[in-house]
């Protein structure tokens, strides 16, 4: 009797545990990806080709989701060699002393429908703030293979020079020729 109680209780925690960690990244339907004003009048876009996100949740309302980050600043990618050495240097990122930025969940609030604020802290460097993105769930739905696939958007801005990302040269009209505020977009699609 002992021994079946024993292997009932394994099996429910095991159970739980499955559902509440079931959902894996879908890297080759998912990006990490940035943009910032150049000289004021255009945007260029950057992502992060090495990253993993997890994302957990028991229940359907999302309530009790937690999400976990960690970005390997040395995959940083805005299809330009030169400016992607010099964002891996001490005058942004310092890849070489920092080697991932983070990002970890604190709170999972629903503001709408299908909006929620992820609020949580950004690691970059040496500096840890709090940041909140804005978040929308895109759907669940049954794949061909059986599974469930859920897609997310979430993006925010942050002032890169709260972070230490200090490189500065202004144009001789003022403005910056990088700017001081990234747009962070997060595209994600999990499976379970």
């Amino acid at each position: 009797m002992h021994k079946l109680f024993s292997s009932l209780v394994l099996l429910v925690l095991l159970t739980v545990s499955a559902f509440a960690q079931g959902w894996k990244l879908d890297k080759s339907h998912s990006a990490v990806q940035f943009s910032v004003r150049h000289m004021v009048i255009s945007d260029v876009p950057g992502n992060f080709k090495d990253y993993d996100i997890t994302f957990t949740a028991s229940k359907d309302d999302f309530s009790d989701a937690k999400v976990e980050a960690t970005l390997k600043v040395a995959s940083i990618n805005t299809d330009n060699e030169k400016r992607d050495g010099h964002l891996k240097s001490d005058d942004f990122f310092n890849a070489e002393k920092y080697p991932t930025i983070t990002f970890k969940s604190a709170e999972f609030k629903k503001v709408g429908d299908n909006k929620y604020a992820i609020i949580g802290d950004l690691t970059i460097r040496d500096v840890t703030k709090k940041v909140t993105f804005d978040a929308v769930y895109n759907g669940s739905v049954k794949t061909p293979w059986g599974n469930t696939a859920s897609a997310w958007k979430a993006t925010t801005v942050i002032n890169r020079f709260d972070y230490n990302l200090k490189w500065n040269k202004a144009i001789e009209t003022g403005g910056l020729v990088a700017g001081q505020d990234v747009t962070i977009t997060l595209n994600l699609e999990f499976t379970k």
